[in-house]
């Protein structure tokens, strides 16, 4: 039996889940993910979800996970919900009793973002194992709620002393007038933030990582936040306004776009 949520598709190991499948995730959540947008069966940055992949795999399991496989699984499972542009998680997971790990492969809508600007609401939480992208974050989606709750689009993380991290589901950056400048602390590097500091360097323009106080914003003339939807500018955190820095914006997609994309 294959199951469908209104817009969802999943596979396991290649083949339609079924109810006994879905158990595995709802009640022995312990594993990874990443998340990708995918236009025409191409991605940006495949390489670098598939080494994130088999890098969490071998901490969290002991064990590599064959990135050709995965992009197998993943072109397997957009035959199976016949889609060519997609939202698309790859999750990994171990069963109780099993000494393999089992991938799943989710497939639903695009996802589009409109680009609107952000506001940030700074909560005291910073993730354990940042580096580790996983499923069921309960803190990020209860200060994610509470942002929303208080009039804000996103939830900014931060460590002891003020310390910016990242947003509850996004990389943010900020922009100096010279250089753009990714918080120097213990989080999760994004497949879009990887992708535009490895831009930038191809670029005239720096990309730089540096501590980010909240006591400190009003050093910076612009933010931008990111995640596998794509880019958007920032235009108040807390009490800090920032000007939407359109050159700013222009720039960064401009690097983006111009990343190649990967066939699936």
């Amino acid at each position: 039996m294959t199951i469908f949520a209104p817009d969802l598709y999943v596979e396991f190991d290649g083949r339609p889940a079924t109810g006994d499948d879905l158990r595995i995730p709802a009640f022995a959540s312990y594993g990874h993910f990443t998340a990708m947008q995918v236009r025409d069966r191409t991605v940006r940055g495949l390489a670098l979800h598939l080494d994130r992949l088999d890098s969490a795999n071998r901490e969290l399991f002991g064990l590599p996970l064959d990135g050709e496989r995965v992009r197998e699984l993943i072109g397997h499972a957009l035959d199976g919900a016949g889609a060519r542009d997609a939202s698309v998680r790859v999750h990994a997971f171990m069963p109780p009793g099993s000494a393999a790990t089992v991938p799943m492969v989710t497939v639903r809508e695009p996802a589009r973002a409109d680009g609107a600007p952000q506001s940030l609401m700074s909560v005291p939480f910073a993730r354990s194992l940042p580096h580790i992208k996983r499923p069921g974050e309960f803190c990020q989606i209860y200060y994610g709620q509470q942002a929303r709750r208080a009039g804000f689009d996103e939830a900014l993380l931060t460590s002891p002393g003020g310390m910016v991290t990242e947003g509850s589901i996004t990389n943010i950056g900020f922009w100096d007038g010279t250089s753009v400048v990714w918080p120097d602390a213990p989080a999760l590097t994004g497949i879009t933030m990887a992708l535009l500091e490895s831009g930038l360097a191809r670029t005239d323009r720096s990309s730089v990582r540096r501590g980010v106080t909240l006591d400190g914003l009003d050093a910076y003339r612009a933010a931008f936040v990111t995640n596998s939807q794509g880019i958007a500018p920032v235009h108040r955190i807390d009490d800090t306004a920032f000007t939407v820095d359109e050159d700013l914006m222009v720039l960064l997609g401009q690097v983006y776009e111009a990343t190649p994309r990967d066939a699936v």
